[in-house]
């Protein structure tokens, strides 16, 4: 059986998870099918199980998929529709919807696969992955472990990003994979595609990657791919941070600068306010030269009886700010321009892995209304970082305000 390359590694996994996330008609539905057929031809008298959404996904997908499959084993079945389930000579596979998380029960299995789990909500399929797992409970007379694999078109940020990308582990392998690489659609199809669909939906839905599918992603030119940096702080650097104001919940983004390159290296995160902030980075970078790029209205607030700018002078940090912020647009500007300029190469970088929050901000923050939505949380964080952004491509004589070096 011909298999694409994308098909032929996930099916050889032997990751207690490991996922395919792929564009449409990438193969990845049909990579789980026969994964699941090996796995009971390889297991026999014990019964897998396979996922969809709904009942009527499985008569259209998984009823004429391994009937076709199981045909071409030379192996064979029954198909009780009524059970939905495929009997071999081998055991079941059993064919179960995840509409109603609750009726997953009832029978155990040794190996599981999960199709389209990104159509479903991100809560609902956690709902279903605990009954799921609870299933998963046959052991395998080799000692393997159980797994439980998933295939999916990506759908944003939903159920698969947070398992695999923002909860990575050793035994969990995620393998992309594009609408390309299967040489069995037409070239037509990709370019109906790409006639009709967003640039994010196409980066999805033929590329296979998590993207901000919400209308209007604030920071559209931010990829964790492109703009991500390894650089981690040296202990000779100066640290430039941005910083946004805000009682328990005070952010920072920590940068270093490399030529024309600005790195976002480290960050701190709801902090309780000016003063604990202040202590946190004195504590976490106490060897370094300290410039702060901090919300212009620290000047109006007030914390311990001081402004937060005069709080942060006191500590002997370096201040850089405008007399007033710049316009949201322009400060979102700033940061999109350094991801992704229109001339030349990116100037902006994030070390996604020790900004892990500032990471996930850039994704997921959209527009409500016209402007940034700020009811999500992702705002503060991305208002730190903005602030040195804007400075950093706005360095005009007389805008900034500075203390000197103490």
């Amino acid at each position: 059986m011909e298999l694409l390359e994308h098909q032929a590694e996930f099916i050889e996994s032997d990751f207690i998870h490991t996922g395919i996330v792929g564009g449409f008609r990438s193969g990845k539905s049909q990579a789980g099918a026969i994964k699941t057929c090996l796995k009971k031809f390889k297991y026999p008298g014990i019964d897998v199980a396979y996922y969809l959404p709904t009942y009527g996904l499985i008569k259209d997908i998984a009823y004429p998929k391994f009937s076709k499959l199981l045909e071409d084993f030379g192996c064979e079945y029954v198909l009780n529709k009524t059970d939905h389930e495929f009997i071999t000579p081998f055991g079941r596979i059993i064919l179960r919807s995840m509409d109603n998380p609750d009726t997953i029960i009832g029978y155990e299995v040794g190996y599981s696969l999960i199709d389209e789990a990104d159509i479903l909500s991100t809560a609902h399929m956690k709902d279903v992955f605990i009954k799921v797992v609870a299933r998963l409970s046959v052991p395998l007379p080799d000692g393997m472990p159980n797994c439980l694999d998933f295939v999916s078109t990506p759908e944003g940020f939903k159920f698969l990003y947070d398992f695999f990308v923002k909860k990575p582990h050793a035994k969990k392998k995620l393998i992309k994979a594009q609408t390309k690489n299967n040489p069995f659609i037409s070239e037509s199809y990709i370019e109906t595609l790409k006639m009709n669909y967003t640039e994010a939906q196409l980066e999805a839905y033929l590329e296979g990657e998590f993207v901000n599918l919400t209308s209007g992603s604030v920071y559209r030119n931010f990829s964790r791919i492109t703009n991500h940096s390894d650089r981690a702080i040296k202990s000779t650097d100066v640290l430039h941070i941005g910083m946004d104001f805000n009682i328990t919940k005070m952010n920072a983004v920590v940068h270093v600068i490399d030529g024309t390159k600005k790195i976002a290296v480290a960050e701190i995160v709801n902090a309780y306010d000016t003063p604990e902030m202040c202590g946190l980075i004195k504590e976490k970078f106490p060897n370094h030269s300290i410039v702060i790029y901090p919300d212009a209205s620290g000047d109006n607030r007030k914390s311990s009886g001081k402004s937060d700018i005069q709080i942060l002078k006191d500590n002997k940090f370096v201040v850089r700010k405008l007399s007033k912020n710049p316009f949201v647009k322009d400060r979102v500007n700033a940061v999109n321009i350094g991801f992704k300029p229109a001339k030349g190469d990116p100037t902006y970088f994030v070390n996604t892995n020790t900004c892990p929050v500032y990471t996930e901000a850039l994704e997921q923050q959209a527009y409500k209304n016209g402007e940034p939505d700020k009811t999500t949380g992702f705002d503060h964080i991305n208002e730190a970082g903005g602030y040195f952004a804007y400075y950093q491509t706005n360095k005009v004589q007389g805008a900034w305000g500075s203390s000197k070096l103490a």
